[in-house]
């Protein structure tokens, strides 16, 4: 066995023989004592109130997915804002100043993302029209 990938196995048995080790003891060192309020569901600090498998209105679940939609948006606007310099320059930047040559300025970079936002815009307004935001 190559000895580059000893220390990797020897960290991965400790750590499984520490795992079992703990479990182990902590199964034979507890006394278990059932009572009702250990037994009910804890959701920080809150009684709960009505029963696990109750049915959510789907208008929930449309308003997670346009909201992770829209997140996943700015997720494209962070490397655009970080190469915007460069897409907005027709030739290449001086590499001193990292400033675009004088004339060589494009409508590139902004535009591309002026595309983007336009086509989430119509997204929004569809949703807004079809009712998705509404809780009524």
């Amino acid at each position: 066995m190559d000895r580059t990938y000893l220390p990797i196995l020897l960290l991965m048995g400790f750590v499984v023989v520490n795992a079992v080790l703990i479990l182990a003891l902590s199964h034979l060192t507890i006394r278990r004592r059932l009572t009702p309020e250990k037994n009910t569901p804890y959701e920080s600090g809150i009684p709960p109130l009505g029963d696990a498998r109750e049915r959510f209105s789907i208008k929930f679940y449309m308003v997670a997915m346009l909201f992770i939609i829209f997140d996943i948006e700015t997720v494209f606007m962070i490397p655009w804002g970080v190469f915007y310099r460069q897409l907005s320059c027709s030739a290449p930047l001086v590499t001193l100043t990292n400033v675009c040559p004088t004339g060589k300025l494009s409508f590139f970079g902004l535009g591309e993302m002026l595309v983007f936002m336009l086509i989430l815009v119509v997204g929004l307004v569809y949703v807004w029209k079809k009712g998705a935001l509404q809780w009524d």
